[in-house]
């Protein structure tokens, strides 16, 4: 598509969007009086006005039936882990009894790696990208550590060339051939939080598998962004959180996926909790862990009500718009903000875009590297009523939302952007 860089052709973009009337759904939030330029949505997404509905309908519950709200609320909690599988398995591309809503993001990564990380003296091998979230890291580490191995030896951390900022997609099935007598697990970002690359999912579990090694995800900045075909790409497992493209606020329930093929090897090693006992035998308090099949039998407690109830306000706008039509209008959005950008300094002198150019391999995010004075750039855009995220040392991440940012807010950060630069 050909842009044009004015304020009336960016009206003009507004105007034509299908999705337009969704930003109303959301509060704005203001700095000076004033509504933001909102571009933080990679970090925490706005809230829904529908969540102080959905909350305020479970406070009414627990008043007027304490404990029997389990069974007569009106969303019975004793099954609220159910409310919200049809709308993730569309989000992920997956079966329903493949995804799961529960704890937080890195309680669940703990939970998969003690299934799907079970070293030997001859596969012991974690590959993973270089840089990645430090909660990864550390889950990574300690992980090798209760096994017993060193993390020098046993983590393979894969570096972008020199002089470029992402993976070569040729880069990671080499590395993963040339470990695959020793690699026991392949697990990447689905997309880099940092640089903002969206990984080959497909590809690279195919190596993965390929090698005799396990692939998992960590689709903490993938998940309400970009397209994900999770069971058809045959991902052993994933995980994500809610709150920041989900936009199911601060510490919101998380999720997990374990493909179906491994619903009922209840021989895989696990962390066992009530709540992923047999429903049917949950409440006869025996001794003796019979898991639910599929991805319920990793659960561990009941489930979390009020932040549940945030979720599903913000998942049935998802399922109102469409991942698809979301995933059109992102391209275009994130594709107009690379084009005005990239016109403010085409040698590259003052900042580079470090995120991938082609549509494919990223999502709404941009990830701006400054050659000097990214601070004080960044500082005068706050000033200037835009709210981004500063990433050490010298990094600027802009994420243009589908669901709520419009072109013309595009248009005004780029102006803005133009004025700090200078």
């Amino acid at each position: 598509m050909k842009f044009e860089n004015s304020i009336s052709y960016a009206r003009g973009l507004d105007k034509k969007d299908p999705l337009r009337k969704l930003r109303s759904e959301f509060h704005l939030p203001k700095l000076k009086g004033k509504t933001a330029l909102y571009f933080t949505g990679n970090s925490l997404g706005l809230e829904p006005k529908s969540v102080r509905k959905f909350v305020n309908e479970e406070l009414d519950d627990w008043a007027s039936f304490a404990v029997e709200g389990h069974f007569h609320s009106r969303r019975p909690w004793l099954y609220y882990h159910k409310f919200s599988k049809k709308a993730l398995a569309g989000l992920v591309g997956a079966k329903s009894s493949e995804v799961i809503a529960m704890n937080q993001l890195t309680m669940n990564l703990h939970l998969m790696l003690t299934s799907f990380y079970q070293p030997t003296q001859q596969r012991f091998k974690i590959i993973t990208e270089a840089g990645a979230f430090s909660s990864d890291q550390y889950a990574f580490e300690s992980q090798i550590k209760l096994h017993q191995f060193n993390p020098d030896t046993t983590l393979v951390e894969l570096k972008p060339r020199a002089g470029e900022y992402t993976l070569r997609t040729e880069d990671i099935l080499s590395a993963i051939q040339q470990h695959e007598q020793q690699l026991a697990l392949v697990i990447f970002g689905g997309l880099q939080y940092y640089s903002g690359q969206f990984f080959d999912i497909k590809k690279i579990t195919v190596a993965a598998h390929q090698a005799g090694a396990f692939a998992g995800f960590d689709l903490a900045h993938a998940i309400g962004n970009v397209p994900l075909s999770l069971h058809r790409d045959d991902v052993d497992f994933a995980v994500w959180c809610s709150y920041k493209y989900l936009n199911s606020g601060p510490g919101s329930v998380a999720g997990a996926f374990v493909h179906d093929r491994h619903a009922t090897n209840f021989d895989l090693p696990r962390q066992a909790g009530w709540w992923g006992h047999h429903e049917k035998d949950r409440f006869k308090m025996k001794k003796g862990f019979v898991p639910m099949p599929g991805v319920d039998g990793w659960q561990l407690s009941n489930f979390p009500i009020l932040s549940g109830a945030a979720h599903l306000a913000s998942l049935s706008l998802f399922e109102k718009a469409g991942m698809k039509a979301l995933r059109k209008k992102s391209v275009l959005l994130t594709g107009y903000l690379d084009f005005l950008l990239r016109a403010l300094d085409p040698g590259q002198h003052r900042f580079v875009i470090i995120t991938p150019q082609d549509p494919n391999e990223r999502g709404c995010q941009l990830s701006l590297l400054m050659k000097k004075s990214g601070r004080k750039v960044f500082d005068k855009l706050t000033k200037a009523g835009v709210i981004a995220d500063w990433r050490e040392p010298d990094v600027i991440r802009v994420a243009p939302v589908p669901l709520y940012n419009t072109f013309e807010e595009v248009f005004q950060f780029a102006e803005i952007f133009k004025k700090a630069l200078a």
